[in-house]
């Protein structure tokens, strides 16, 4: 066997990076759980300091704060033996309002943890995994990391990308939230439109009842939750029927997007919020695309097929989800309105 030693080394190299993010997994939660982030965002600190301000022990932060200074988490001052959030990491780490949320996403990394046993059996017989079978932790990191998103992006570039939307929601528009999860998208549109009504739909009943929970305590009196699937609600007649980041999860999506399509008024919009995705594995083939295949494999497939769903995957690409809205779903205009580094944002009319 020829081994080149210059590629060798690139690999072991990138290998190491790796294990090292790996390993730091679980001090990401532990410096969320602990208010650790919180705490150097607002002053720096030695591990002496932190300690005292978080109520934690001393020895145990001087090698937290050393693994995350080496992962270029924490800035550390040589000088003064301090160690410091810079404005960008706090953005990330500390502001659960900001727009990326990362501690969030890893209480979606500690989920896959809790499920390794049955993803293993999986790969072997092809079962799936229904959503409710995982630890609540999946729940509460997937509404933190895309709540991130949507409190960037939803209200100033998303909805404006739809064509008249903002105007029919501004005079008294009727909206389905289909896959709410915990309604962290039906209460910001709901806040952002009073005059208008919103229901959030989950097959979920644990993220029913969170979801009306958090709207009674966000003051919303113009959305409700009900427990149903994305081809059982019964209204009608809604302005804006959206999917956010779910659609490629069901077990029968074009069934979802006839729903759908049959739901709406005339002139009315569905909204897909994806996975940024190509239509082209090779496309894929990046940091982004390394994360949501991870994330398909493990939650995202596994959920499509415990309901003998088509396992449209993480990575399900603009054609693909074009067919099935259009050529399965009866829409008859499909287009991407807008993108983010992390989202496809796709619009269907009737």
């Amino acid at each position: 066997m020829n081994i080149d030693e210059a590629k060798l080394n690139d690999f072991l190299g990138k290998a190491v990076g790796d294990l090292g993010a790996a390993i730091s997994a679980s001090l990401m939660l532990v410096g969320d759980r602990l208010g650790l982030y919180r705490a150097l965002a607002s002053e720096p600190a030695t591990p002496a300091e932190l300690a005292a301000r978080t109520g934690t022990h001393e020895r145990y932060l001087r090698e937290w704060l050393g693994n995350q200074a080496a992962g270029g988490y924490v800035s550390y001052d040589a000088g003064s033996g301090r160690y410091r959030l810079s404005n960008e990491q706090a953005l990330c780490l500390a502001d659960p309002d900001g727009p990326v949320d990362l501690p969030g996403a890893y209480n979606i990394v500690e989920d896959t943890f809790h499920t390794l046993d049955r993803t293993v059996e999986n790969f072997r017989s092809g079962q799936g995994m229904e959503w409710g079978e995982h630890h609540p932790c999946l729940f509460h990191g997937t509404e933190r990391f895309f709540r991130a998103g949507y409190h960037a992006h939803l209200l100033g570039e998303w909805l404006p990308a739809l064509d008249g939307v903002v105007e029919k929601l501004a005079r008294n528009g009727k909206v389905a939230d289909v896959g709410c999860g915990h309604g962290a998208s039906t209460v910001l549109m709901a806040k952002a439109f009073p005059d208008s009504q919103f229901i959030g739909y989950d097959y979920h009943p644990e993220s029913i009842r969170i979801a009306s929970e958090r709207a009674m305590a966000a003051g919303v009196d113009n959305a409700r939750f009900e427990v149903a699937d994305a081809t059982g609600y019964s209204d009608r007649d809604f302005d804006l029927i959206a999917f956010f980041d779910c659609l490629h999860d069901m077990g029968d999506p074009a069934g979802a997007a006839r729903h759908a399509h049959q739901a709406l008024k005339a002139d009315g919009h569905c909204l897909l919020v994806e996975p940024f995705a190509g239509d082209k594995v090779e496309d894929n083939l990046n940091p982004v695309g390394r994360v949501y295949y991870g994330a398909s494999s493990q939650i995202c497939v596994p959920v499509s097929l415990a309901r003998h769903g088509p396992a449209l995957g993480a990575q399900a690409g603009e054609a693909r989800l074009r067919s099935i809205m259009v050529d399965e779903g009866g829409f008859s205009r499909f287009r991407r309105a807008t993108e983010t580094p992390f989202n496809l944002v796709l619009e269907a009319r009737p």
